[in-house]
């Protein structure tokens, strides 16, 4: 009988959580060589408008120049390697290293290096700031440091998917931050499954029909739908993106975040709420809609922290993975996988 049984996939690797080593391998084969949801196009729509993220501890900036065309930077003075913006979006005609001024047009040209000497002088042309790819696709800015593939390739079916939902109609109103301490794969692995719904949510599970919740994995993104009763804001579809962005619609929008680790055992999500009421009179229910979609969020920490904490502790080895609920997790850590030992590789 012993013969004859299942094996189940396992869950990944703990040391995987909390090594320092696999968290820049996964620095350098995941966040940097995969495209990143930034956020709303409409930060840079204008000119001189700028849009400066933090990227895994790489800092990006998006500008718009006075030429129209959008621009992508590390945010990295070429002099020193001081940080040239603060992270948050603003507008700018010039990108000035408050380390020794050092300055940037909105093309990357170095313009300026005051007090810098003339034996021999800087030229110019041989410090612009270094690029990166940036893109906009359905009213969603994305850049990429080294990317190993097109923006549109790693949206894969999601292009399909929400081809008939009206993105651009919906604008930004409003950004939220919350930050917690676990590694930013326990947060993604709770999101991309509803199995944890009932003990980690109650009011959720007792809005939705838990029976009828399914989880799909596809190319480039994972959808997980339920039936929502009367009263539930969601209308029941939640989509995660490689490697780590997420899309929930509600009635009259819908709400982005970024899933963006700052250390091997600290992560922050960046969320962006987006309306297509964005008058006056529906205010109060735009607050209320961003309250409700932040307390199911705030639910969830608590677990990631603790279950982080038992992989830190070295307290866990790897458990079996529910083939109902749980394929959005085999396919979240497969990509990880992949990629991370496509990484080693490399090195090696």
């Amino acid at each position: 009988m012993d013969d004859q049984r299942q094996s189940h996939p396992l869950n990944l690797d703990p040391a995987l959580y909390v090594s320092a080593e696999a968290h820049q391998r996964e620095r350098q084969a995941i966040f940097w060589r995969a495209w990143q949801y930034l956020g709303p196009a409409s930060a840079v729509a204008e000119t001189g408008q700028y849009l400066s993220v933090d990227v895994a501890g790489m800092g990006l900036i998006a500008i718009r120049g006075r030429d129209g065309v959008l621009r992508g930077f590390r945010n990295v003075c070429r002099h020193r390697g001081a940080r040239l913006l603060p992270e948050g979006q603003g507008n700018c005609s010039l990108l000035r290293c408050p380390y020794h001024h050092w300055a940037y047009s909105d093309t990357g040209r170095l313009v300026q290096a005051p007090w810098f000497g003339t034996d021999p002088a800087i030229v110019p042309e041989d410090w612009p700031l270094e690029p990166v790819t940036v893109e906009i696709w359905r009213g969603l800015l994305f850049a990429a440091v080294d990317p190993v593939e097109s923006l549109t390739d790693q949206l894969g079916d999601l292009v399909a998917e929400l081809a008939e939902e009206p993105l651009e109609s919906y604008v930004a109103t409003d950004t939220a931050r919350v930050q917690f301490d676990a590694n930013w794969k326990v947060y993604a692995d709770n999101f991309v499954e509803g199995y944890h719904i009932p003990g980690t949510h109650p009011a959720f599970f007792a809005a939705i029909d838990f029976e009828a919740f399914e989880t799909t994995a596809h190319r480039g993104f994972v959808r997980m739908t339920a039936p929502p009763k009367a009263g539930l804001f969601y209308r029941g579809k939640w989509l995660w993106m490689w490697p780590n962005w997420t899309l929930s619609l509600f009635e009259g929008g819908m709400n982005t975040s970024r899933i963006n680790p700052l250390g091997v055992d600290r992560t922050e999500q960046v969320y962006h709420f987006h309306f297509a009421d964005t008058s006056d009179a529906r205010a109060a229910a735009r607050a209320k809609t961003i309250e409700d979609n932040l307390a199911v969020v705030r639910e969830d920490y608590q677990v990631c922290i603790d279950t982080h904490a038992n992989y830190a502790a070295g307290v866990y080895s790897p458990g079996p993975l529910s083939s109902r609920h749980e394929k959005g997790v085999h396919y979240f850590q497969e990509r990880v996988r992949q990629a991370i030992e496509g990484e080693s590789g490399a090195s090696r």
